[in-house]
């Protein structure tokens, strides 16, 4: 099971790097355009997903940024958010690399943001769940950035299985 959460932190590295590519590429105008998403523009759902994952990182690690809203925009530019960016997912790598069978094995406790609530649950579909979090918000990122570049050829796969493919991670 470990295998697996490896090749998801490894995936949600590569992924963002490819985001960044194109991201950091936009003009600051279309960067951060309004554009009807669910946290509106590229800015502020990469905000968004930066936000999502240290939530999940102080939960799992008890170490980190504490945030009371959802909304939250942490990083006002793109340079400075894509340095947080790669730092979280140093961390996250770091976390996943960390773990072992018995830790995957046990229970996860914390409270909740929106609606506060204290929750239990086991840790490995807790780590699916933060892992796709990650994938379903990136996947909004993508098509705003495929709207607003033009081309698809512009904004590159994110496809697990491409990444699969270039890294040999999870092909074995």
């Amino acid at each position: 099971m470990k295998e697996h959460f490896v090749m998801f932190a490894r995936y949600n590295e590569w992924c963002n790097r490819r985001i960044s590519d194109v991201a950091g590429r936009l003009p600051d105008s279309d960067y951060r355009a309004e554009r009807g998403a669910f946290f509106g523009s590229v800015h502020r759902t990469l905000n968004h997903i930066l936000v999502g994952d240290r939530i999940w990182m102080r939960r799992f690690t008890g170490e980190g940024p504490t945030y009371t809203d959802l909304d939250a925009t942490p990083c006002e530019d793109f340079a400075t958010l894509n340095a947080a960016r790669q730092a979280e997912d140093a961390r996250i790598g770091a976390y996943i690399d960390a773990l072992d069978a018995e830790k995957l094995a046990g229970t996860i406790s914390y409270r909740t943001v929106s609606k506060p609530a204290d929750i239990v649950q086991p840790l490995a579909p807790t780590l699916a769940h933060f892992f796709n979090h990650q994938t379903h918000h990136r996947g909004q990122v993508h098509c705003l950035l495929t709207q607003t570049a033009g081309r698809r050829e512009t904004t590159p796969s994110m496809d697990l299985i491409i990444f699969q493919r270039e890294t040999g991670i999870g092909l074995s």
